[in-house]
Parts: C-alpha cells; structure tokens; sequence
C-alpha cells in the first residue's frame, strides 16, 4: 500500500510540473493583461500543490511552512495586480 501511495503522489507531481510548464508559456506569451493574471495565479496554485506533493513523498513538513507562505503572498499580489490593471495606478 505504501508503494501504491508513493507511486500516485510521483505521478501527481509529474504531472503538476507539466502543467506549471504549460502555464508558465501561456503567462510569458499571453495577449491581455488580464490572461497574464489568470495565469499568474494559476502558476502560484500549482507552486503550492508541487510544495505539498513534494512535503508528502519527503514526509518533511518544511514544504508546507512554504506553501502557507506561498499562498498568503499569492492571494495579495493577486489583489494588487488586479487593483493596477482595473485602475492603471497602484495606489
């Protein structure tokens, strides 16, 4: 059972870092501002699910710190990317 469980979580960080691969192109060739945001927020989703995945194969509980961390600071320049690209200003 444990192999089963350590086979499945290898493969969902394979394929979570395929997606970030995707994501990040679609960020760096995007067309509108608000696609690149989107995506940004997407990049940072994915960050935090590679940060668990890799905190449960390592049974090392650091990657989590990191993902809280991650999330927190991704959820503000969310906000404030999109406050700039609704009013042109940052403040």
């Amino acid at each position: 059972m444990e192999q089963l469980l350590q086979t499945v979580l290898q493969g969902a960080l394979f394929i979570h870092t395929v997606l970030l691969l995707f994501v990040v192109y679609k960020v760096w060739r995007g067309k509108e501002i608000m696609e690149r945001l989107v995506g940004a927020d997407i990049v940072a989703t994915l960050t935090i699910g590679i940060l668990i995945l890799t905190a449960l194969i390592q049974s090392n509980g650091i990657y989590v710190d990191v993902a809280l961390g991650l999330a927190a600071l991704g959820f503000v320049s969310t906000i404030a990317l999109a406050k700039y690209a609704a009013d042109e200003q940052m403040f």
